[in-house]
């Protein structure tokens, strides 16, 4: 989860304020129908949200025996459980279909004026103010500048794989203190049990979708543990579901004055917890220092925010020192000059300027959670880690021989690119605008090509951090998925026609004509890449449950 300026500055701020003082179902055809995007011998809600893709999914392997498909390495399918219930509006299924999970939630108010998220974070709509109506009009929403507004709905992530997309990481995440202020929460404010509650949606959306299909294991969504199940479901032509994990107290290891509120107990609990979950991939720490490691810190008036978040959710600002510019290092969160709405919030230390790293790696516990996720054959995510932490576990990942390292959203130094896939790890790049997607593929490629290496998005969906905006270069409908086995149109969703060029990525169903846009911009060896991204992924999943055995 990544959160961008403009929902920092209401979302900390509001926190920093507190802490100072249906239809029946009926049966539709198994075939795609290119008029309405739905499927023939599958029970479906009515109404429903359509597909608008033909042609029957990629099945099998390159010649080379490798699978081939987009993978999202970094999303939050069910964040309508996280934060206390109340952050996202909408729900990634229903029972019920689409007119009930994609309401608006009562928080809105009638013109969204009580919607403070979304009126305070939300650029495109007037004085801040949106129309509330989700189904049938979806007048306002979902957007791709809009935050607070479900974007994972079951049916635009079977459009994304409908149109080549393989492996989907779900990373299952909260935040205690954004729980603990944000209006309308209604369920704990306890991470885990968050963690816990957002599994057991992933396994009732497979669930829901398997019985669409006619039972158990019958249906596209497919949840897996492990290299050569994921690889069995992409060579059935179906979308491999990973779990990940992405909280700020994983295991209640937060620390106050440096002081740790977690025990090397309290660490293996959880990582036999997540284990049983079904999780395959972690972060150690997210936005602020914990007890087990500091964290690589967000810069301007972002990182001021944060920074307000951090003193007075660990007791101490951060304390960042000069480091050298040509050695991997953090972002410097210096403010020259100081927003005068922001006068209110603690002041913290003047600090240097130029490069600074955070001093605070991995804790003793930190390495302790590292060796158990190394131990237990699961991948550990490095972005959000301090250059010092992250310096740290790569020392002992290469120590151990061990490949199962991720960067799954433009979030780590680059310079540490070269000994992450030395090792036979996997790095995606975020879901950014077109112009900035190719920037940053092209600047990263020669590492990638040394090492043969795909590459894939991390989309951060339902993160806070917003998705790309318009096409760059006009997209034409239709066009052929990423596979050359579909054929893709306009998306409908109940009354809206969602039309790229003017719309964006404003749900994830939009991912494909992303995906042209990046095709007519950047040219089909971007896409060449992308497609042998899950390929990538797997290999480096499959090495480290070999090198933990």
């Amino acid at each position: 989860m990544r959160i961008r300026r403009t929902s920092l500055l209401a979302v900390i701020a509001l926190a920093v304020t507190v802490m100072m003082v249906g239809p029946p179902a009926g049966a539709e055809p198994d075939a795609i129908s290119a008029a309405s995007g739905q499927d023939t011998k599958r029970t479906l809600p009515s109404p429903e949200s359509e597909i608008n893709v033909t042609g029957e999914p990629l099945t099998g392997t390159a010649p080379d025996g490798s699978v081939q498909g987009l993978i999202d390495a970094h999303s939050h399918m069910f964040m309508q459980d996280g934060i206390g219930g109340a952050a996202v509006c909408g729900k990634a299924f229903s029972e019920a279909g689409v007119a009930d999970a994609l309401k608006d939630c009562p928080s809105h108010g009638i013109a969204g004026e009580t919607a403070l998220l979304e009126n305070l974070t939300r650029s495109g709509s007037p004085l801040g103010f949106h129309d509330t109506t989700g189904w049938p009009s979806f007048k306002d929403w979902p957007a791709y500048d809009s935050l607070t507004h479900q974007q994972m709905y079951y049916r635009w992530v079977e459009r994304a794989w409908r149109a080549g997309q393989r492996i989907l990481v779900v990373q299952l995440t909260s935040n205690k203190a954004l729980c603990a202020i944000n209006p309308g929460t209604h369920q704990s404010c306890d991470e885990m049990t968050a963690v816990r509650r957002q599994a057991k949606d992933a396994y009732d959306t497979q669930a829901f979708i398997d019985a669409q299909y006619g039972g158990e294991g019958r249906g596209w969504y497919r949840i897996v543990t492990d290299a050569d199940q994921a690889r069995e479901v992409i060579e059935d032509g179906k979308l491999a579901v990973v779990l990940g994990v992405e909280t700020s107290e994983p295991f209640g290891c937060s620390q106050k004055l440096r002081l740790p509120s977690c025990t090397r107990a309290n660490i293996d609990k959880g990582l036999d917890e997540l284990k049983s979950l079904g999780v395959s991939s972690m972060f150690l720490c997210h936005k602020f220092d914990n007890a087990l490691c500091g964290v690589r810190y967000d810069k301007g008036t972002t990182g001021l925010l944060i920074n307000a978040g951090q003193f007075l959710t660990t007791g101490t600002f951060w304390t960042p020192k000069a480091c050298d510019p040509d050695q991997p290092h953090d972002n410097n969160p210096r403010l020259v000059e100081r927003p005068a709405e922001l006068d209110w919030l603690p002041q913290p230390p003047i600090y240097p300027s130029g490069t600074v790293c955070n001093p605070y790696g991995l804790s003793a516990l930190g390495e302790y959670a590292l060796r158990g996720l190394i131990k237990r054959g699961m991948m550990v995510e490095v972005d959000h880690m301090s250059a010092k932490a992250a310096d740290r576990a790569l020392d002992i990942l290469e120590e151990t021989d061990y490949p199962g390292v991720l960067a799954s959203h433009s979030w780590m130094d680059e310079r540490y690119l070269d000994r992450l896939y030395a090792l036979g790890g996997f790095s995606t790049i975020y879901g950014h605008s077109t112009d900035q997607f190719l920037a940053e593929y092209v600047r990263t490629a020669p590492v990638r090509d040394r090492y043969g290496a795909g590459i894939g998005f991390g989309f951060d969906m339902n993160g806070f951090g917003g998705t790309p905006g318009p096409a760059k270069t006009r997209v034409g409908y239709p066009f052929e998925g990423i596979l050359g086995d579909s054929v893709v149109e306009r998306q409908v969703t109940g009354q809206r026609i969602w039309d790229y060029n003017t719309d964006g990525v404003a749900h994830y169903g939009m991912i494909p004509d992303y995906l042209e846009d990046l095709r007519l911009t950047g040219g089909q060896d971007v896409i060449d890449d992308i497609v042998r991204g899950s390929e990538s992924y797997l290999r480096t999943w499959a090495g480290a449950r070999s090198a933990a055995q």
